[in-house]
């Protein structure tokens, strides 16, 4: 058996020309350009690519770029103030401060800073706490990622017996509380779990963002089970290096039902559900109801 594959550049693909229909309609109908706020500090190469490519996907489906680059020198109080007059500006819908930050600068105080309508990372405490109590909520854009590709598999998840490995407030805890919402049966394993592949092997569905390469194996995989490999990790081999996934990939395809590939699952999915959260944010500021997407 070899399992589906998730073609997360093709879903990615159909979900961003929905995007920028939606984007459209919303222009034509009441005016209303949704703006989205990027600020960078420093010039890490990583990050600048990143916001480069963010920068051009709002730019593709007929959204504002407003772009803000800062000296990796800046203070946290010039980025507070920054902050402080985004979160005043109503052609701003979403605010997103690109990690990681300079050493003086302290995260948790720049994301608490950020307007809740406005954290289209959804890392804002409100937005944590709205989340984990099943109310409406701007939700961080790699789980609402995976919940899309989810449901390209699974008409439903009410009742699949899922386990999500990985804790981390950025991916991991979100997506189990998303997960929940959506009445799945969630069990929150992590790299220091017992009897891992046991548990493993009792999962229909598997999400897995914890950052290891290739960490989990194909024999841990549940016959016909889902996969939703989150992690990215560049490695070397024989002096080439590739990019892997937090599964081993090659063994899992050979046992799973459907799996998503890395590269080319979670990631593409992530900046489009960015632009789904500025949507969101913006008919949410405007008082008019969810965008269709």
């Amino acid at each position: 058996m070899t399992a589906r594959i998730i073609d997360g550049k093709a879903i990615a693909a159909d979900l961003r020309a929905a995007v920028a229909a939606e984007t459209h309609r919303l222009i034509s109908a009441h005016g209303l350009v949704p703006g989205l706020a990027v600020v960078l500090i420093g010039d890490n190469p990583a990050s600048k690519t990143y916001v480069a490519s963010k920068s051009r996907a709002i730019t593709e489906v007929g959204m504002r770029p407003l772009d803000h680059y800062l000296p990796a020198s800046s203070s946290e109080t010039e980025l507070l103030g920054l902050i402080q007059k985004l979160n005043a500006d109503p052609a701003v819908h979403g605010i997103l401060v690109q990690l990681p930050l300079p050493l003086q600068i302290d995260p948790a105080h720049i994301l608490a800073s950020i307007k809740p309508e406005k954290d289209v990372d959804g890392f804002h405490p409100l937005n944590a706490g709205r989340l984990a109590t099943g109310l409406p909520a701007l939700v961080p854009c790699t789980p609402v990622a995976c919940i899309k590709l989810i449901k390209t598999v699974h008409d439903s998840l009410v009742g699949l017996d899922t386990l999500m490995i990985g804790r981390s407030h950025i991916v991991g805890n979100p997506l189990s509380q998303a997960l929940l919402n959506e009445n799945a049966t969630v069990t929150v394993a992590h790299t220091f779990t017992r009897h891992l592949p046991e548990l493993c092997r009792c999962a229909e569905l598997m999400c897995v963002a914890i950052g290891c390469a290739e960490f989990i194996r194909g024999d841990w995989i549940k016959p016909g089970a889902t996969v939703i490999d989150v992690g990215i990790n560049r490695v070397s081999r024989g002096g080439k290096s590739r990019i892997v996934g937090d599964v081993n990939f090659a063994e899992a395809v050979k046992v799973a039902g459907a799996i998503t590939p890395v590269p080319g699952g979670v990631g593409p999915m992530t900046i489009v559900c960015l632009l789904v959260n500025t949507l969101r944010a913006a008919c949410m500021q405007a008082g008019l109801p969810p965008p269709a997407v």
